[in-house]
């Protein structure tokens, strides 16, 4: 019988690595933040206090901030997508497979929040991988409109009820700082030892990830995966040329949304209503909107041609993904140079850039020399089987 093998270099699709490759520089921008401060903790528009600072955190905010997980899940759920399709063509067994990858996956996730830092992403996206699993039999059109729905529906009753409390009950709706677990939090990361950071680690990963959270991250995250998924099946993104008036308008249309959903805080007023609305209802949508708007301008040459470093990254997105994590513990934790508290969200996001342009030049260097990213290769083997990894060229 056939076994599952890697993706060759030829079957890639350039525009996925490249949408993976930019959304690993939303997402360090806005985890750089919980590197440096108390982030979970504070409110955000009354924390900074440099004029830089108060200029810059309405742009992270609408722009940034809740776009780009959305915008890696979908892309998740693309490459789960490719990997059936290939499956299929093979005439091999895909959920086998997929199970035991998306389980590697878990266990990369689980050593990444407990021993380097409480916001990962792997977790999340491996658990609900193998939740989308359940699903991808359905046809690339029916994993669309289930994926759609199942965003649109509760968000839009979610943000209705909370729209409703703050004009039943506005106080118990207002964002606020949480000057204790503030106060823990810098404790434990500035000056703690390696055991004191490691419990406020699981503190803030079990903050974010409680039960009580957890249909909230379901329906945030598993619908952009359906939605992923479902475009993979349909081809979306191989078939951009042939649809691109159609995608002019669908990206226009939910950047404006998504933009003006984001910005509700701004306009409206800042609580946690319309915070809840900006980041679960509007994230997503400009999510769509930067997949739809980079695959079209991918569509000129000399485009694709400046985009293969942002390319190098996305190929190499889960090592350069942990790398980002490993950097900004060590520079701010107190076994590192802890600097934690002490710099401000401008030099904390000129750190994040500047740190990114140096993981773009060594992917470009890494897989000058070999075909896949450390991390890559070591899930490539566990999930293949040492026999079934082929690599090609150096290395």
């Amino acid at each position: 019988m056939n076994t599952m093998s890697p993706i060759e270099q030829t079957e890639r699709i350039v525009s996925l690595d490249v949408i993976r490759g930019f959304s690993l520089l939303g997402i360090f921008i806005i985890n750089m933040i919980s590197f440096h401060s108390p982030f979970l903790y504070l409110d955000p528009y009354t924390w900074w206090k440099t004029p830089e600072d108060v200029a810059l955190y309405p742009w992270i905010d609408v722009l940034i901030q809740a776009s780009f997980y959305p915008l890696f899940a979908m892309m998740f759920g693309y490459g789960l997508g490719i990997q059936q399709q290939r499956a299929e063509d093979k005439g091999t067994s895909f959920y086998r497979f997929g199970i035991r990858r998306l389980l590697i996956l878990l266990g990369i996730g689980c050593i990444h929040a407990f021993l380097i830092w409480s916001g990962d992403i792997l977790i999340n996206y491996a658990v609900f991988g193998l939740v989308l699993l359940a699903f991808m039999r359905l046809s690339g059109k029916a994993l669309m409109w289930l994926g759609g729905i199942l965003f649109l529906l509760p968000q839009a009753f979610f943000s209705i009820l909370l729209v409703l409390m703050t004009f039943a009950d506005p106080t118990g709706v207002t964002e606020y700082t949480d000057i204790a677990a503030l106060q823990n939090s810098v404790a434990a990361y500035a000056s703690g030892s390696f055991s004191s950071i490691m419990e406020q680690r699981f503190q803030d990963w079990y903050m974010v990830n409680s039960p009580n959270n957890l249909i909230f991250l379901l329906l945030s995250i598993l619908p952009m995966m359906m939605i992923g998924a479902g475009a993979s099946k349909c081809q979306l993104l191989e078939k951009v040329r042939s649809y691109k008036k159609i995608w002019m308008i669908i990206g226009g249309i939910t950047l404006l949304f998504g933009i003006i959903i984001k910005s509700l805080p701004l306009i409206i007023e800042h609580n946690f209503a319309y915070s809840y609305i900006q980041d679960f209802f509007g994230g997503p949508f400009l999510s769509v909107s930067y997949a739809i708007i980079l695959s079209l301008l991918l569509l000129n040459q000399k485009i694709m041609k400046w985009s293969k470093p942002l390319a190098s990254v996305g190929k190499m997105s889960l090592t350069n993904y942990l790398m980002q994590s490993i950097i900004g513990t060590l520079l701010f934790y107190s076994y590192g140079f802890g600097l934690y508290g002490e710099v401000t969200l401008t030099t904390g996001t000129m750190l994040a850039v500047g740190i990114y342009v140096i993981q773009v030049i060594l992917s470009e260097i890494w897989l000058s020399k070999f075909t896949y990213g450390p991390v890559e290769k070591i899930w490539r083997v566990l999930s293949y089987g040492k026999r079934n990894v082929v690599e090609k060229g150096k290395g």
